[in-house]
């Protein structure tokens, strides 16, 4: 049942609306984007524009996916006093529904407006056969980020998150950011590094949906309940481990200069995130999703510090 607006809260809070950002997501979705510049640094050359409108757009689009789940959550009732994740402005009362779904309006459109404008940026025109097909993946974004949890029938409540996230944390936001970079398609070498941040994305989704079985398992269906805990957390050894095997295949070859092995320097965080999932549960996981997206975020820079 939706939750009653309550007369008292009629202004917007800012502390509120930054808290239900979920901010500390924002790097994991960076991640891709820079992954993708890196590897599109060793082409003909990056131009700056594009590159700053893609990074305003993807934090725009985290933004707005982190809003439409918390909403979407709330209305299912999924978000009650018993769950283990951090707990947010509506579950506190510190927003209306009404004022999250004007909150979602304003970055669903600031979400199209900068897509537009670095599709703009990078082909100079929105009307040929490349702009129009980067806008309806930008649509096919927005549409993503909003029905996760919200509708009648949310995908991420029919265990299709981890596909959803796959394709636009991975294969989107790498590949994506490459070519808009560059203008250069994508290789084989992209596709393959795409993948491995992929997977390091779906890990994160999965080692909260770990956390939050117990109560999930009211209102949805994850993978993780689909495998049970003991299954789900080999699925997340596997995850890292399929991450790091595609990345090797993407950025390891034969005489590399010392610089472009620094990503390794990273591989340690996530053995210790591994021993975590496998020695904690319930609450005791939560610093676990932290720590592999700020590995997954140094990673990422660690690529393109080498690629400078």
């Amino acid at each position: 049942m939706e939750q009653m607006d309550s007369p008292i809260k009629e202004t917007f809070s800012a502390a509120a609306c930054i808290r239900s950002m979920r901010l500390r997501t924002l790097p994991l979705s960076l991640a891709g984007v820079i992954t993708g510049i890196a590897l599109a640094m060793g082409g003909p050359g990056v131009r700056t524009l594009p590159v700053v409108l893609l990074l305003l757009t993807t934090v725009l689009l985290q933004i707005l996916t982190n809003l439409s789940n918390e909403l979407g959550d709330t209305l299912h009732g999924t978000d009650t006093d018993v769950r283990q994740g951090i707990r947010y402005s509506l579950q506190d009362g510190l927003m209306t529904v009404r004022q999250m779904k004007i909150l979602i309006a304003v970055f669903a459109g600031l979400s199209c407006l900068a897509g537009l404008a670095m599709i703009r940026a990078a082909f100079g025109t929105l009307f040929a056969i490349a702009p129009a097909f980067f806008i309806v993946l930008g649509a096919c974004a927005v549409w993503a980020a909003m029905r996760y949890t919200l509708g009648r029938n949310p995908y991420g409540y029919r265990g299709l998150g981890d596909l959803s996230v796959f394709i636009f944390f991975g294969l989107a936001t790498v590949a994506g950011g490459y070519f808009l970079s560059s203008l250069q398609m994508p290789s084989l070498r992209v596709i393959a590094a795409a993948c491995g941040i992929g997977c390091f994305s779906v890990a994160v989704l999965n080692v909260n949906n770990v956390r939050d079985m117990k109560t999930d398992m009211a209102t949805r269906t994850t993978v993780a309940i689909l495998l049970g805990e003991q299954k789900a957390r080999i699925y997340q050894t596997v995850l890292i481990a399929s991450g790091w095997v595609f990345l090797g295949i993407a950025l390891l070859r034969p005489g590399l200069a010392p610089k472009q092995y620094l990503f390794l320097l990273t591989l340690p965080l996530y053995i210790v995130h591994l021993r975590g999932v496998w020695t904690r549960k319930d609450r005791a996981l939560d610093p676990m999703l932290p720590l592999l997206v700020m590995s997954t975020f140094l990673l990422s820079l660690l690529l393109l510090v080498a690629a400078l």
